[in-house]
């Protein structure tokens, strides 16, 4: 499953071959990637995030770009599977822990930018965005939050409260006839409940959204109101879908929730966001099974759907003509957009682009000012076109300007080189005083300039004071 901060986000590749497809429709899962908002609904502030999978040894990449960072991935102690943790640090003189997500009140649909941090609301709004690329697909996954340990300080344990967000299963079905376009299909199976229960477990409403595109799409591009992303309602696949596992259907079939199409002409992606909410209506006492108003449980009344849990935004990318991944790091504060607005980053964030097509990245300053590129784009213009034949690695560095502020105490003059009040970030610049008529030289104060030479240099890195001593 899986977005951009100081470390990208990379397309992960998925050797899945189908390989009972005739040759006219052999096709490959190339990748499948998932970046999920969860609400916190524990009943109080949690320090972190874990991902459990099962049968997946190989993490690709994460999403980082949450008050959390880069998590840890810890395989089992006995080998058959990873443990992905985002955690808060814990500050032991103090005995807090330096981060931690509040509770989320009345949460409501979370499109990814409120999950995000530094976007607005982000603070309050008790989400959070997670994501990961692994290879293959897992044969178990589940999520929890992370709280304090009561009985070990700095330490962190799974929250009592289970998180469902769906973890779909992608395949792709052969066709009847070699001409016929491929299917492509997610399995949606609903959580086991924890022990004890009853036959029932929890249930909970999901509603689909699905779309497809012609070319492949990137981990990064897997989050609210990004055009890859379907959230219209003329995009909806499903309404509504009741999950709740029922602990006597053996392997769970009878009430998997499957999501199956062909796959357009020319098609290489397929796109699907699976939105939580809770059930709220009634259960059968004796098992927990949902009794609901409609007999079928696919038009829920108003009153039986409840607070928003979470949104899984999920892909598949089959194989077709090369792509490449072209990746951009932003490097100051600034931000890089692309012509088709997928890329739109500070941080680092990938693009997948069909071999041999032109793309280009435009440099748009914020407090930095644009210092060039490197990479597969050089030079200092704003704009950057280039056609892409392989992994095509970009950085746009942005500087901040900064204050040289130079004074004389007493008869004298001071100068730089070069001159000027204003500086990137990183200008080495040299000042030098020239003593008056009669005056004596006493030396520099500020600014990391000492002793009696008449000349100093100075690495601008902030607003810089430095003076000149005469008498």
């Amino acid at each position: 499953m899986n977005m951009p901060t100081g470390r990208a986000a990379t397309l992960a590749t998925l050797a899945l071959a189908v390989a009972s497809l005739p040759a006219a429709a052999q096709v490959t899962l190339y990748g499948t990637l998932s970046n999920f908002d969860v609400v916190n609904d524990t009943g109080g502030e949690v320090h972190g995030f874990e991902i459990e999978f099962h049968g997946v040894s190989n993490i690709y990449s994460y999403y980082n770009y949450n008050r959390y960072g880069a998590p840890q991935v810890v395989p089992f102690p006995g080998g058959g599977g990873v443990y992905v943790r985002w955690m808060s640090p814990y500050d032991p003189a103090s005995g807090t822990w330096v981060t931690g997500t509040p509770l989320a009140i009345k949460p409501t649909v979370m499109t990814g930018h409120q999950c995000v941090i530094g976007t607005p609301g982000y603070s309050t709004s008790g989400c959070e965005h997670f994501g990961i690329s692994v290879t293959g697909n897992a044969t178990k996954t589940v999520y929890r939050w992370l709280v304090a340990d009561p009985a070990n300080a700095g330490k962190l344990i799974g929250g009592n409260t289970q998180v469902a967000i769906p973890a779909p299963v992608w395949s792709v079905v052969p066709p009847a006839k070699p001409a016929d376009p491929v299917v492509v299909q997610a399995d949606v199976d609903p959580p086991i409940p924890p022990a004890p229960a009853k036959r029932f477990g929890e249930a909970q409403w999901m509603k689909t959204y699905k779309t497809e595109n012609r070319r492949q799409v990137g981990l990064d591009e897997l989050i609210g109101g990004n055009p890859v992303v379907p959230e219209d309602p003329a995009e909806i696949e499903t309404q509504w879908d009741l999950l709740q596992t029922d602990l006597l259907d053996v392997g769970g079939g009878g009430k998997r929730k499957r999501k199956r199409g062909a796959l357009g002409g020319g098609n290489h992606a397929v796109v699907r966001r699976f939105e939580l909410y809770k059930y709220t209506g009634a259960y059968d006492p004796a098992t927990n099974q949902a009794m609901c108003l409609d007999l079928t449980c696919t038009a829920p009344a108003a009153t039986e759907v409840g607070d928003f849990i979470g949104a899984q935004n999920a892909a598949a990318n089959l194989n077709g003509p090369d792509f490449y991944p072209v990746t951009v790091t932003v490097a100051g504060d600034g931000q890089v957009q692309d012509a088709t607005r997928v890329i739109r980053c500070p941080g680092t964030c990938t693009l997948s682009v069909k071999a041999g097509d032109p793309v280009t990245l435009t440099a748009r300053e914020g407090k930095g000012l644009f210092a060039g590129w490197s990479g597969a784009c050089a030079g200092n213009a704003l704009s950057c076109t280039f056609n892409v034949n392989s992994d095509a690695p970009v950085t746009a560095t942005f500087k901040t300007p900064y204050k040289l502020v130079m004074k004389a105490n007493g008869t004298g003059t001071v100068s730089s080189n070069p001159g000027g009040g204003s500086f990137l970030d990183g200008t080495a610049v040299t000042v030098t005083a020239v003593p008056g008529a009669g005056a004596t030289w006493k030396g520099w104060t500020g600014g990391g300039c000492s002793g009696l030479s008449l000349s100093c240099t100075v690495t601008i890195t902030a607003d810089t004071t430095v003076t000149a001593n005469f008498r």
